[in-house]
C-alpha cells in the first residue's frame, strides 16, 4: 500500500527530505511551509553583511556541490539562490504548499491527521518535521521598547524601506548577526552604536573571493570540488568538533588564536578590555570575522557596555544615565533555539502530547524521534550537533537514518515505528552525563542552553554521531505489527 508523507518546513532540511523521498520513487508527499517561500533562515534573514560562517564548499548538499561560489563564506542571498536552484532542479515546486502553517498533528486510527491554520486538513502515514532551529526571533525584555519613535525591527525581519545612510543606528546584540551588521554599515551611517551585554571570542577567518580561474577549475573538475568539500568537512571535525567536547589541546589552540586576534588588532587597551570575554572560547558559538575589530575602531563606531536601562522615544538610555539618541534601532537579539516543532501541537499514541513529553526538557532518541510518536521524525531535533558545523552534513546523516526506519514500514515489516521509552531514557541519561565534559557548561550563558541550563547539543565526537547514524539499532524501537 502506498504511503503518504508530510514534510513540515521548506528550508534546507525539508528540501533534503523531499529529494531523498523522490530518489526512492516516492512522490506522494507535501512540503508544508508557514511562510510564503522556501529557504528557511536564508529566506528570513536579509540583513546587511549576512553570510554563512561555514565555508561555501561544505555548506551545500553533498550530492549537489556548487563550484562557482563567489567567496569562501557565501553571502546569504547567494545561499538562498542555491536552494531555489536546487528546488527547481529536483522538481520540488509542485510539492510546496506555502502560507500553510500546521497547527496540529494528531496520531489516531494508525495515521497522522494534520490541521492547517487555514482550516484545511490532510492525513498522512509519516511526518518529517524539518522545522529548523533558528527561526523564532527572540525579542529583548527591555523597558520602553515600544516607546522608540524611529524605525525599530529585529534583524531577521529587516525593513529594507528604511535607509540607513547618514543615520544614527543602534544595534542591540553582539552575536554573529550584530558582528556582521556593524562592518557592513559603518562606512555609510553617521554613527553606529553597538550595545554589548557579553563580549564574544572572534576568530580572524578571512573571506577571500574566488577568482574566475578558481571557479572555472571547480566547475570543470568535480573531483577537485569534492576534495575541497572533504577538506573543509574534515577540518571542522578535527578542530571545533573535538575542542568543544573535551579536547583541551584543540580548545587551547582556538582560544589562543582568538586572543591573539584581539591583542594584535585592537591596540586601544580600553576598547580591548571591553571586547575581552570572561569565559572559555567556544562556550558560545564562535564568531568568524576579520572585519569586526577594524570596524569597531572607526571614528563613527562606539561600543557601549554599561547596560541598557530603558528605551525612550529618542533612543537608548544606558544604566549610567546617558541617553544615546538614535534614528534607527536594530534588535540583533537572536532566536529561540529550543522551540523545535512548536507552536505546532503534536499528539501521539494514546493522546500523549509532545508538550507534556517535553514539559521538563526537550528530549529525543538520537535527536530524531520520540517514544509514543510513531512514524514521526525530526531533522535537526534536540541535541543535534549544530555548533559551528555545516548543518547540512548533520541533516544528511539524519535523513538517511530515518529513511531506514521508514523502509521497515514501506516494505511491510511493521506498521509503525518509534523508539521505546527505555532506550530513549538510556540515551538521554548518557547524554546528560557526557555533557559535563563539554565547554558549553564551563560558565557562560548562550542560546545553546535550555531553560534548565543544559546545552541542547551533541556531547560526543562527530565521528560517533556519524557512526550512530549509519544504521538503527532495532532493539531500541517498538515495531508495531
Amino acid at each position: 500500500m502506498r504511503k503518504r508523507f508530510a514534510i513540515i518546513g521548506a528550508g534546507m532540511s525539508g528540501m533534503l527530505a523531499a529529494i531523498k523521498l523522490k530518489q526512492r520513487g516516492i512522490e506522494d508527499f507535501t512540503i508544508y511551509e508557514k511562510a510564503a517561500g522556501l529557504g528557511g533562515t536564508w529566506r528570513d534573514n536579509t540583513y546587511p553583511g549576512l553570510s554563512c560562517d561555514v565555508p561555501s564548499h561544505v555548506y551545500a548538499y553533498s550530492f549537489e556541490l556548487k563550484g562557482d561560489w563567489t567567496c569562501r563564506f557565501s553571502p546569504g542571498a547567494e545561499i538562498q539562490g542555491y536552494f531555489e536552484g536546487v528546488a527547481a532542479k529536483y522538481g520540488l515546486t509542485k510539492h510546496f504548499r506555502f502560507n500553510s502553517e500546521i497547527a496540529r498533528a494528531e496520531y489516531r486510527d494508525r495515521r497522522w491527521h494534520l490541521s492547517v491554520q487555514d482550516g484545511t486538513t490532510d492525513t498522512v502515514d509519516f511526518v518529517i518535521a524539518a522545522t529548523g532551529v533558528l527561526h523564532h526571533p527572540a525579542y529583548p525584555d527591555i523597558a520602553g521598547l515600544k516607546d522608540f519613535e524611529g524605525p525599530c525591527f529585529h534583524s531577521a525581519r529587516w525593513d529594507h524601506s528604511v535607509a540607513l545612510e547618514g543615520k544614527r543606528v543602534g544595534i542591540v546584540g553582539t552575536g554573529s548577526t550584530g558582528l556582521q551588521i556593524v562592518p557592513a554599515i559603518v562606512d555609510s551611517v553617521a554613527k553606529v552604536k553597538l550595545f554589548q551585554r557579553t563580549a564574544q571570542w572572534v576568530l580572524p577567518l578571512a573571506n577571500p573571493a574566488y577568482s574566475e580561474d578558481e571557479k572555472a577549475m571547480y566547475l570543470g573538475s568535480p573531483e577537485r570540488l569534492r576534495q575541497s568539500y572533504d577538506f573543509w568537512a574534515q577540518r571542522f571535525v578535527d578542530t571545533f568538533a573535538r575542542a568543544v567536547v573535551g579536547d583541551q589541546n584543540e580548545l587551547q589552540k582556538i582560544e589562543d588564536a582568538c586572543r591573539a586576534n584581539l591583542e594584535e588588532n585592537v591596540p586601544d587597551l580600553k576598547l580591548r578590555r571591553k571586547l575581552t570575554p570572561n569565559y572559555r572560547a567556544a562556550c558560545k558559538r564562535l564568531i568568524m570575522s576579520d572585519t569586526f575589530y577594524p570596524a569597531m575602531q572607526k571614528p563613527n563606531a562606539e561600543l557601549l557596555t554599561d547596560g541598557i536601562g530603558r528605551i525612550e522615544a529618542a533612543g537608548v538610555r544606558t544604566k549610567d544615565g546617558m541617553l544615546h539618541e538614535l534614528d534607527v534601532l536594530v534588535l540583533a537579539t537572536g532566536f529561540d533555539g529550543h522551540a523545535f516543532v512548536r507552536p505546532m501541537e503534536v499528539v501521539g499514541e494514546g493522546g500523549r502530547r509532545l508538550a507534556d513529553a517535553w514539559a521538563v526538557a526537550n528530549e529525543a532518541y538520537r535527536s530524531v524521534a520520540v517514544p509514543s510518536f510513531p512514524n514521526f521524525f525530526m531533522l535537526v531535533g534536540p541535541n543535534s550537533p549544530i555548533g559551528n558545523f555545516s548543518v547540512i552534513m548533520i541533516s544528511e546523516l539524519q535523513i538517511d537514518y530515518i529513511l531506514q526506519l521508514v523502509d521497515l514500514v514501506c516494505d511491510g515489516k511493521c506498521r509503525a515505528v518509534a523508539p521505546n521509552a527505555a532506550a530513549s531514557a538510556r540515551f538521554n541519561a548518557a547524554l546528560r552525563e557526557a555533557m559535563k565534559g563539554t565547554v558549553w557548561v564551563s560558565g557562560c550563558k548562550s542560546w545553546y542552553l535550555d531553560r534548565n541550563g543544559n546545552p541542547a547539543l551533541w556531547p560526543w565526537s562527530f565521528d560517533r554521531f556519524r557512526a550512530e547514524m549509519q544504521k538503527p539499532d532495532l532493539e531500541d524501537f517498538d515495531l508495531a505489527a
